[in-house]
């Protein structure tokens, strides 16, 4: 599909920095046609929340999630109408798609029968040692890649005795348990995700792990709520991890729209330096120098830049002590006095506009230099 090769090169090219040379160094594996690890940028990813058997729906936020920089897309198989819809939802869907499979693990036959290019199990919910392996063999055999789950919800039994409860170190020893039978078992194309809602056990664990396998790592904090917390608290998590070294893809588990679980995880990375997509703003906060209704120019320029793909950063300052000199590394911007603004690019002042203007000339050059 012509979509397909798009999202191959974007990732090839940068909408990213490329791989940071901080990151830890993990061995590569491949979900579809996306690589995960290795020398590749860490990978975007989110989960549908409609009904997998809704093929209107279910594809219609794919495509969604697709245009606002999603990379990988998860979805839900529970029944036996969801797996019938894999298929089409194979077909038609931009990204490599992934079966989210728990107690059903027959599902995860049925699945990769029906063409999907990952699936997530949670061996813990699994249970039997034996079937989690015949999994572990047909997937290898299909060529489809797994995420071995291991989170607060789904240890083993026999840890949480051990442990008391699900802390960093039972969270860590049933992800090292279960790497080696996959590995013991000849295979290789998988990655791990350790995840609890507890911020400070969830880095912890992700650090032992990391210390002791070069096994990719999917990052995020699992229940993270809605609103600013959930943003916050996945932010802090994520992040902590990221400016560490640790993380290969990674999703943001809001309650929320899953666009922005996207949009937040894209905030996150360029953040660190580790991707970039879209526009940046950087702009003051709001203070009593303020000569202008700064709120309302950058929520403005937010709205009219939406559609901006490619890597910029735009300086909306407020007054004439921030003003050029803390935005001299934005590509383009606005030093705003009473009444005027200077627009400038790359720290040098181009012209005088009034306040009337300033927003509209602000999209107007931007445009003009092709930036969108």
């Amino acid at each position: 599909m012509q979509v397909r090769r798009i999202l191959q090169e974007e990732l090839k090219r940068g909408e990213s920095n490329g791989r940071s040379t901080n990151l830890r160094k993990t061995r590569q594996i491949s979900v579809g046609w996306v690589k995960v690890g290795g020398d590749a940028p860490v990978v975007v990813q989110s989960m549908t929340s409609t009904k997998t058997h809704d093929l209107g729906a279910t594809l219609e936020q794919i495509k969604r999630l697709y245009e606002a920089g999603c990379e990988l897309i998860r979805v839900a198989v529970p029944h036996e109408e969801d797996v019938e819809a894999l298929p089409e939802i194979v077909k038609n869907s931009p990204m490599p798609v992934i079966a989210d499979i728990h107690f059903a693990p027959s599902y995860a036959f049925k699945s990769m029968e029906k063409g999907v290019h990952g699936i997530r199990i949670n061996p813990g919910n699994i249970g039997k040692e034996e079937i989690v392996k015949e999994i572990v063999q047909e997937a290898k055999t299909k060529g489809v890649a797994i995420r071995i789950g291991v989170n607060s919800g789904s240890l083993e039994k026999e840890l949480l005795d051990k442990y008391g409860y699900p802390c960093a170190e039972a969270l860590f020893e049933s992800a090292m348990r279960w790497s080696e039978k996959f590995e013991k078992w000849g295979f290789y194309n998988f990655k791990v995700s350790i995840k609890g809602s507890d911020v400070l056990e969830n880095i912890r664990a992700n650090e032992l792990f990391a210390e002791r396998t070069d096994i990719p790592l999917h990052i995020g904090i699992t229940e993270a709520g809605m609103g600013t917390k959930g943003i916050v608290k996945s932010s802090v998590g994520i992040g902590i991890l990221l400016y560490k070294g640790i993380g290969d893809t990674v999703r943001v588990s809001l309650t929320d729209d899953p666009q922005v679980e996207v949009e937040v995880a894209y905030a996150i990375l360029q953040s660190l330096g580790l991707r970039r997509r879209g526009v940046e703003i950087i702009a003051c906060p709001t203070c009593g120098r303020i000569e202008v209704d700064l709120p309302k120019v950058v929520k403005e320029v937010e709205e009219k830049l939406k559609h901006v793909k490619k890597p910029l950063k735009v300086a909306i300052m407020g007054c004439v002590v921030n003003a050029i000199g803390e935005a001299r590394e934005a590509d383009i911007g606005l030093a705003c006095g009473r009444g005027f603004a200077w627009l400038f690019k790359e720290g040098k002042p181009i012209r005088k506009v009034s306040e009337e203007e300033m927003t509209q000339e602000l999209l107007k050059e931007i445009l003009n230099e092709g930036k969108s």
